[in-house]
């Protein structure tokens, strides 16, 4: 998997203090009523965000990857949970924040781009009005002034003619404008976490391209610390300098995104990595079999299904993540053989 330039990546990782947030050993799960027991579908995820740096968390749909990032900004669907483990922005552990609480932290300190901007923008009401309700509600802006504020935020994120585009409402707006209105709406208020959820995946190529460069662009700029979900392992390329593969509900394997894309360690990253499309007539090997139910992963390591490592060993004994030396770690019981 080829880089591009569209971000510089850093000679040394930045220091400890730079973290803007953090998950240790978090477990998320979801509860059908009150009394039925809870359902385990998020295990023992740990991440480090970093202000300067984009980590992305990849994996097949049903992984995990929405529920983890949806933690980091308090959003979780009805049912689900933390249950265990750290989430903590800025140092300050989110356990005890109610509903007010996370009003004055979602925008200021963490913000979404969610996957569908027809589903994250209200219809009913002008993008440039949803653009400026940011500055209106959170900073007392008056009329004119959040209007100026939004139409320049507007026009920083490629809108043209964004004062006269202000009134126009979402349906009247590309899909590319309208992720475009999305972005402009997280970046607002100057976030020190941006989280993005398969920001391009309902996008055409070119438009992809166009909204992948504004990402890299405002990332560097802001110095934001990042986490980009997503399956497409060429967006990740282009925007990441870490990655954080996820399967059935944990990390199998985490590090810098050349050293994983270069040399995987466990059997899933390899296997991702090989079902993607190369320049030459290659055939491509997908990876046989189905992710499980992550409420009823298999016993042992959860990939010994699908594996074509996986030895009796596997089937009995779940690996921890463990470091291997090179700057990342992997959950895995024949990471030699897979690195080989």
């Amino acid at each position: 998997m080829s880089r591009t330039a569209d971000h510089p990546v850093p000679a040394t990782p930045p220091a400890a203090g730079d973290v803007a947030a953090e998950l240790r050993d978090v477990h998320i799960g979801f509860r059908s009523g009150r009394r039925a027991a809870v359902s385990p579908v998020v295990r023992g995820v740990s991440l480090t965000l970093r202000r300067g740096r984009v980590l992305a968390l990849v994996g097949e749909s049903g992984s995990g990857k929405s529920l983890t990032s949806l933690a980091l900004i308090g959003l979780l669907p009805p049912g689900a949970a933390v249950t265990a483990g750290t989430v903590a922005i800025g140092g300050e552990d989110t356990a005890g924040f109610g509903e007010r609480r996370w009003r004055e932290v979602r925008g200021r300190r963490v913000a979404m781009v969610f996957q569908d901007p027809m589903a994250a923008l209200n219809p009913g009401l002008s993008v440039g009005r949803q653009v400026a309700e940011p500055f209106r509600r959170r900073l007392g802006d008056d009329r004119r002034t959040a209007r100026a504020k939004a139409v320049a935020l507007m026009e920083e994120v490629g809108i043209a003619d964004a004062d006269a585009r202000y009134g126009a409402y979402p349906h009247e707006f590309s899909g590319g404008m309208r992720q475009r209105a999305v972005i402009a709406m997280a970046l607002a208020l100057g976030p020190e976490v941006l989280l993005a959820d398969e920001p391009t995946t309902a996008l055409d190529v070119t438009v992809q391209a166009q909204i992948l460069r504004l990402l890299a662009r405002r990332q560097r700029e802001a110095d934001l610390a990042t986490l980009l979900v997503s399956h497409d392992l060429g967006v990740v390329a282009r925007l990441a300098q870490d990655v954080a593969v996820m399967y059935a509900g944990r990390v199998v394997e985490q590090g810098p995104l050349d050293t994983v894309y270069t040399r995987p360690a466990h059997p899933y990253t390899l296997g991702l990595l090989e079902a993607v499309p190369g320049a030459g007539d290659e055939r491509l090997r997908p990876i046989p079999g189905l992710p499980p139910d992550p409420r009823r992963p298999p016993g042992g390591c959860a990939f010994h299904p699908r594996c074509p490592f996986a030895t009796e060993v596997c089937r009995t004994g779940d690996p921890p993540l463990e470091p291997l030396g090179d700057g990342r770690s992997a959950a895995c019981h024949h990471t030699a053989e897979v690195t080989r």
